[in-house]
């Protein structure tokens, strides 16, 4: 179970998130603060294990506290919910798990919980998040959140589920710095998260993985290593 502090001036906008929040059988204790003093007094006398921050307040911004409980010795998760898209780079730079733009999406905060609460049960780092240009705006996404990643020439596609960014990168590249992340090259212009492989397609002549909604080919040159990667992942009986 979470136990979560929400904190924005807003008091519409708290009340909405809070009621959002308690639908959630994960969530436990829902804190309310409308400034970023209250947080911090309620921090200091809760066990905390994220905070649900608007980015623009009076005195104390979400941003400021962020950096504050940075230099706690165990912080609690942050999740940023704002209406200002522009402010992603500086929240992720801040290790934030997560970045909602209001009006809170309900299966986007069900997200949110959900790697807060992958964070508890696993101890696990802060996911690596990559920098990403799209009309001009910085944008910081997961690298876990990438299905797939398409050869594009000198440059390369990540695909989400959400949507698709265009990076100055070679596949080449990516297939080096990101094998151990669970990348696996399927072909001459696909690099796949093999996590996100829902069906394997093995037939005479021509192979494929499911990848979301994406099909996505298979080579002969590259078909040996998907097949060691499914045998080692395949479920045996008992001995």
């Amino acid at each position: 179970m979470v136990n979560v502090v929400i904190v924005d001036d807003e008091l519409p906008a708290l009340a909405e998130l809070g009621f959002l929040l308690s639908k959630d059988a994960r969530i436990d204790a829902i804190h309310q603060a409308s400034s970023g003093a209250e947080a911090l007094r309620i921090l200091q006398s809760h066990p905390i294990d994220a905070l649900f921050l608007d980015i623009h307040m009076p005195s104390l911004s979400g941003l400021d506290i962020a950096r504050v409980i940075s230099r706690f010795s165990r912080p609690p998760a942050v999740v940023f919910v704002t209406a200002d898209e522009d402010r992603a780079l500086e929240a992720f730079e801040l290790r934030a798990v997560d970045y909602l733009l209001k009006p809170v999406r309900t299966e986007r905060l069900t997200e949110s919980v959900r790697r807060i609460c992958e964070l508890m049960e696993d101890g696990a780092a802060t996911p690596d998040v990559i920098t990403v240009d799209q009309g001009g705006i910085s944008r910081m996404i997961r690298r876990d959140e990438i299905r797939y990643v398409q050869a594009q020439g000198d440059y390369a596609r990540l695909h989400t589920a959400e949507a698709s960014y265009l990076i100055r990168i070679p596949l080449n590249d990516l297939e080096r710095q990101w094998a151990d992340a669970g990348f696996l090259r399927t072909h001459r212009s696909y690099l796949v998260a093999m996590d996100q492989v829902t069906q394997v397609k093995l037939g005479s002549g021509r192979a494929s993985v499911l990848v979301g909604e994406a099909e996505l080919p298979v080579s002969r040159r590259h078909l040996s290593q998907i097949r060691g990667k499914l045998e080692a992942t395949r479920l045996r009986p008992g001995q």
